[in-house]
C-alpha cells in the first residue's frame, strides 16, 4: 500500500509515518512536507520517503499522488493566535491547501483522510460536543477548518470520492515541542516544570480539554488507512476526556515528581473557547478495536521523552527507553514541531 502523509515531517505526521512503517515491507510512506513547522529530524530512524514541499503546488501533488492508495491530509498552518494575526495566510494553508490535495486525488479515486479541529465547534455550551452540533467558529483558523470539512465531504458526495474528516481535539506526546511561540499546552507545562521555570496559564485555568495521546491517533489513523474508513459527515477523534489546565498541573506533578515554580496567569485570549469535550459513540462504532491511552500514561509517555532530549535532566526513577508511540527510539531535536498553541494557553485542538 502506497501512502502519502502531509505534513509528514510534523507532530503527529511523523509519528504517523513512524507507525506505518515500524517492522513493516508492505507499506511505502511518503512524507510531504514544506517544514513551516514541521522537521525532518523528525523522521530520523523512520523508512519513509521525504519529499519537501507545499499542498499549494498542484504539480508536485499530482506527482507525489500518482500512485497513491491513500492521502492522509495534515498540512496546514496551525493556532488560532496565529491566526488572528494573519487570516490570508491560515486560509490559503488550510483551506486552499485542502482543495489542491482533494483535486489531486479526485483525479485518481484516492482515499483522503483529513484533519479538521474541535474548534469548529466554537463555544457552545453543551458538552459533550457532537458531530450535530452547528459549526460556530471563533477565529480565522476554526473557519479554515470548517472549510477543510465542507470541501471534503463536498468532495466526497459530488465526486464519490472515499473520504473520512476527523475532528482531533487536543493531541499531545512526543514530537510535540514547546520550542516555539506557538507551542501547545502539554509540552509548555512540562518543559517549564522540567526548567523550574513558572508555568503560565491563560485564564483563570479552569477551562477544559479532551487530551488525546498521539499513539492513540495514528492508530485511529493507520485503521482508517488500512481499512478504508469512510463516513458521509465528520468524526471525533477523542474520547471524551474533560481535564481542566489546573487538574492537568496536578497531572503533571504527579509524573514530573514536583510541582511547579510557580503558576502565573494572564488574561485570558481571544479565539479560546472555555470548554471542549467530545462525544465519541460514532468514533467508536467506526473504530471498535481502538482502545485510548489513558491520560496518566500518556503523560509519563511525554515526559520520559523530554527527558531523553538535550538539555534536560533525565530521571533516575526510569530507563532511558524508547517512546512508545510505535516502538522506536527516535527522538527529535527539541526545536522540532509545534502542533497547536502559544506556550502557556489552552489549546484550540
Amino acid at each position: 500500500m502506497n501512502v502519502v502523509v502531509t505534513g509528514g515531517a510534523g507532530f503527529i505526521g511523523a509519528n504517523l509515518c513512524r507507525w506505518l512503517t515500524a517492522g513493516r515491507t508492505d507499506h511505502h510512506v511518503t512524507a510531504l512536507d514544506d517544514l513551516s513547522t514541521g522537521s525532518t529530524a523528525n523522521l530520523d530512524g523512520v523508512a519513509a520517503e521525504f519529499v519537501e514541499g507545499s499542498v499549494l503546488d498542484a504539480r508536485l501533488l499530482d506527482d507525489v499522488i500518482s500512485s497513491a492508495d491513500a492521502v492522509v491530509h495534515l498540512a496546514a498552518r496551525p493556532s488560532v493566535p496565529r491566526s488572528l494575526t494573519d487570516p490570508v495566510a491560515s486560509h490559503e494553508a488550510n483551506a486552499t491547501g485542502t482543495v489542491r490535495v482533494l483535486e489531486a486525488c479526485r483525479r485518481r479515486g484516492v482515499h483522503v483522510i483529513a484533519a479538521s479541529s474541535s474548534s469548529v465547534y466554537g463555544d457552545s455550551a453543551e458538552l459533550p460536543k457532537h458531530e450535530a452540533l452547528p459549526t460556530i467558529p471563533l477565529s480565522p483558523y476554526a473557519a479554515s477548518k470548517v472549510a477543510t470539512e465542507a470541501y471534503t465531504l463536498a468532495y466526497g458526495a459530488a465526486y464519490r470520492l472515499p473520504v473520512l474528516v476527523l475532528r482531533f481535539f487536543n493531541v499531545y506526546g512526543p514530537l510535540q515541542s514547546p520550542a516555539h511561540a506557538y507551542a501547545a499546552v502539554v509540552p509548555a507545562f512540562i518543559d517549564a516544570m522540567l526548567r523550574g521555570r513558572p508555568v503560565t496559564i491563560f485564564g483563570d485555568g479552569l477551562q477544559t480539554r479532551d487530551f488525546t495521546y498521539v499513539g492513540t491517533v495514528v492508530r485511529v489513523l493507520a485503521d482508517a488507512v488500512e481499512h478504508s474508513v469512510c463516513c458521509r459527515g465528520p468524526v471525533n477523534l477523542a474520547f471524551g476526556n474533560h481535564v481542566s489546565l489546573r487538574q492537568l498541573v496536578e497531572r503533571l506533578t504527579a509524573v514530573v515528581g514536583s510541582p511547579p515554580r510557580e503558576i502565573r496567569h494572564e488574561a485570558a485570549r481571544a479565539g479560546d473557547v472555555r470548554d471542549s469535550q467530545a462525544a465519541d459513540g460514532l468514533l467508536r462504532r467506526l473504530f471498535p478495536d481502538v482502545t485510548p491511552e489513558p491520560l496518566d500514561t500518556g503523560l509519563a509517555e511525554t515526559v520520559r521523552w523530554f527527558r531523553r532530549l538535550p538539555g534536560y535532566v533525565p530521571d533516575p526513577r526510569t530507563s532511558d527507553a524508547g517512546y512508545g508511540v510505535a516502538g522506536a527510539g527516535a527522538a527529535a531535536a527539541p526545536d522540532g514541531p509545534p502542533d497547536q498553541e502559544p506556550a502557556g494557553p489552552p489549546p484550540e485542538a
